[in-house]
């Protein structure tokens, strides 16, 4: 068991994926906007970095796990052109907002969304040509059976695209990144969302879950033949690349 495993953001009983749901449904309506002003808009880039890396692999059928409001999803159907683009997430209340965004931009007939537990995908093996996942892999309960079913539902030769926020690893940005993580983050994220745990959660999470080459074994481990990493910013993201 990985440490971000044991971190719930609520305190009650039930498991962390229920409460996972529950967070990011109570917390949707501002999801958006403070994932874009907590980084500055940095987010926007790292995502186009990441969904670049998939052009050479022109993947007709794509997976979007912990799809959330769609973001990643959206600018995937614009930049890879793919047949089908499939997002899933625990939470309606964020695919609700990423159904609407994906209406207005008249991407409906590429972009679909069902609802469902990345531990357990509803879909059958070797599906997709590509599965990609930005911001979410930190809350799964079980992240060796999350990246197992991600590896499964990848057709062979299929490729892995990730990215997640990570900690970075130098001075002063590592020192600089703490004191931002621990105050402002936590603050402005309960201000605006209303949530007083989410963004602890998120801090927490951050600082767990493993990475860099801690992570390249894991994904090998999953059944990945290949995997890499380049830290983004600093290392504040990391871009993760596998193949099946």
């Amino acid at each position: 068991m990985y440490r971000q495993e044991e971190i719930k953001p609520y305190s009650g009983r039930e498991s962390k994926g229920k409460q996972v749901e529950q967070m990011f449904d109570q917390i949707a309506h501002s999801y958006d906007a403070l994932n874009h002003r907590l980084s500055w808009d940095i987010d926007k880039c790292w995502r186009r970095k990441a969904i670049s890396q998939l052009k050479p692999y022109a993947p007709g059928t794509i997976l979007d796990v912990a799809t959330g409001t769609g973001d990643f999803a959206i600018l995937s159907a614009k930049m890879l052109n793919p047949s089908k683009l499939v997002g899933i997430d625990l939470s309606e209340g964020m695919m609700e907002i990423g159904r609407n965004k994906v209406k207005q931009q008249g991407l409906d007939g590429t972009i679909s969304f069902t609802k469902g537990d990345c531990m357990h995908l509803p879909f059958g093996d070797e599906s997709f040509d590509a599965v990609t996942a930005a911001f979410g892999i930190r809350n799964f309960e079980d992240l060796e059976q999350g990246l197992r079913e991600m590896q499964r539902v990848l057709k062979k030769g299929g490729v892995l695209c990730i990215i997640e926020l990570t900690t970075p690893v130098s001075f002063p940005m590592k020192q600089l990144f703490r004191v931002y993580s621990h105050t402002i983050l936590p603050m402005y994220g309960r201000m605006i969302s209303k949530d007083d745990k989410a963004y602890s959660y998120l801090t927490a999470t951050i600082e767990a879950f493993p990475q860099g080459e801690t992570m390249i074994g894991i994904l090998k481990g999953a059944g990945f033949t290949s995997a890499s990493f380049k830290r983004l910013t600093f290392g504040i993201c990391t871009m993760y690349m596998a193949k099946k």
